[in-house]
């Protein structure tokens, strides 16, 4: 079934201005449907299937989009701030339109972000329910004990009405450590840790489900999920 839409609307979502912007956009003739020029902003066409152009350049629509994001340290996982700069602030030359990260990531920690506008598909990834893998790399400044790291593994006491779910734990280094969530609690990794009187020191997530960090990404840098990513991480 055409997803139809009004031509301001489409405009809108394609990052070509706000309302008011691409209605005095049209009424000066500077838009085209299906090779015709359109003064009308409130026609209404197949949003994917329409030829849209726009002083000569052809526009695409896309319901939903899906970024992969490097995210540095110092910036913070949300859409807006009024101190720090955000995750969104760093996809330049994209529609920020209804765009969001899909879970959080501290200030101070690294790594895989997902960023969207697909709510559903943000939702299934962080519900507890669906038990999403979520792997760090955490440096710490003191080393846990083989049976400390048991507990880990069990569920730990963070100071929650409840113990953590299970965490998968293994050593790489020396005072570094990999580590899988299945839920997504404030600082987990860090009060989990510290619940053992060690702190982290350094943290980076490097996959979220079937999904790993494109290492080629330096921090701060994103690209588009490829279909294959995407698949990968809808299972």
């Amino acid at each position: 079934m055409p997803k139809m839409m009004r031509l301001d609307r489409y405009l809108t979502e394609c990052g070509a201005g706000t309302r008011s912007e691409v209605k005095n956009l049209i009424k000066k003739g500077r838009v085209s449907v299906d090779g015709q020029p359109v003064k009308d902003n409130s026609i209404k066409l197949d949003a994917e299937n329409a030829v849209v152009v726009l002083d000569g350049i052809q526009l695409c629509y896309e319901e939903f989009r899906y970024f992969m994001l490097n995210k540095p340290q110092g910036v913070v996982s949300a859409t807006r701030d009024g101190l720090s700069s955000t995750v969104i602030e760093l996809l330049e030359g994209e529609n920020p339109k209804g765009l969001f990260p899909v879970g959080r990531l501290d200030k101070d920690t690294e790594g895989f972000l997902l960023i969207t506008n697909d709510g559903q598909l943000g939702h299934e990834l962080l519900s507890p329910k669906k038990h999403v893998d979520k792997k760090y790399i955490a440096r710490v400044d003191r080393d846990l004990s083989e049976e400390e790291m048991k507990v880990f593994a069990e569920g730990v006491d963070i100071g929650d009405e409840k113990l953590t779910m299970p965490a998968e734990i293994c050593r790489v280094d020396e005072l570094v450590y990999e580590v899988i969530l299945r839920e997504g609690r404030y600082h987990q990794v860090k009060r989990m840790f510290e619940a053992f009187g060690s702190t982290v020191v350094y943290l980076k997530r490097v996959s979220m489900g079937a999904l790993g960090l494109d290492e080629s990404l330096a921090p701060g840098e994103y690209r588009r999920l490829t279909a294959d990513e995407l698949e990968a991480l809808r299972r």
